[in-house]
């Protein structure tokens, strides 16, 4: 009998691959996106120091009175507004982005293009 393969080792292995190519700096930090069922995580962090920069979530207060369900599309959305808005306050303005071995659709796309919207080049 044929059994499928674990749906995170897949994921985990994908962010592997392409973490190989991607690499985030001071002047470039990589915007990491990670989706669990009930919530949304980004954060930017410069690989070569190896330090988070700026995080956002949907368990942040600034969120979480917004919404009433902190996995769908609107938080992941508002997770990408904030985290620009927290960056450019940073001085960061370009970034790399990440999508964590999830493929570049629904809520992950809406992070990325809540960041845009908010200011951030990528």
């Amino acid at each position: 009998m044929i059994t499928k393969p674990d749906r995170k080792k897949v994921r985990q292995k994908k962010h592997l691959r392409i973490r190989k190519r991607i690499q985030g700096t001071l002047e470039r930090p990589r915007l990491a996106v990670y989706r669990s069922l009930k919530h949304m995580y980004a954060q930017l962090i410069d690989d070569v120091k190896g330090v988070t920069l700026v995080s956002a979530s949907t368990l942040e207060t600034g969120i979480k009175e917004q919404i009433e369900n902190g996995g769908n599309m609107d938080a992941a959305k508002k997770v990408g507004e904030l985290l620009a808005k927290k960056a450019i306050e940073k001085g960061i303005t370009n970034v790399v982005f990440d999508r964590g071995g999830n493929l570049y659709h629904g809520r992950v796309k809406a992070v990325a293009e809540g960041a845009r919207e908010g200011g951030l080049q990528f």
